[in-house]
């Protein structure tokens, strides 16, 4: 099965340093993104939604700036998400860009996923 690429750009009311936990820790993950996450010695990521496992590696991360998962499977083209925080400097705006990389190809779908992802995030860090 072919992959497809989304990535959605949204606005949100909060530092770069205050949002990098929820974008890159378990506990930060798990209040926004899934319904539960955790990590274990070995630095993967179980990612659970609606019941299901899925287990992902932090592959790249800037502090304060940027984070990518690869999720673990046995596909010649892993899928991932990454996530990047950008800030315009002319309005002091910040963006966090999101690329999702997976089997996932109704882009309208993917569009009120993140959407609702990202309200869940706005409500908590109040952006």
């Amino acid at each position: 099965m072919s992959k497809f690429k989304f990535v959605g750009e949204y606005e949100i009311r909060a530092s770069k340093k205050m949002l990098y936990p929820y974008l890159s820790t378990a506990s930060g993950l798990a209040q926004w993104f899934a319904d539960d996450v955790n990590i274990d010695e070995d630095k993967t990521f179980t990612i659970i939604w609606d019941g299901e496992e899925n287990k992902a590696k932090m592959v790249s991360h800037r502090t304060n700036s940027q984070v990518k998962f690869e999720f673990v499977s046995d596909d010649e083209e892993p899928s991932y998400v990454e996530f990047k925080v950008d800030m315009n400097e002319m309005t002091q705006s910040v963006f966090i860009r999101v690329t999702d990389y997976s089997d996932m190809d109704d882009e309208n779908e993917l569009q009120d996923l993140w959407e609702s992802l990202m309200t869940n995030l706005r409500e908590i860090v109040g952006g």
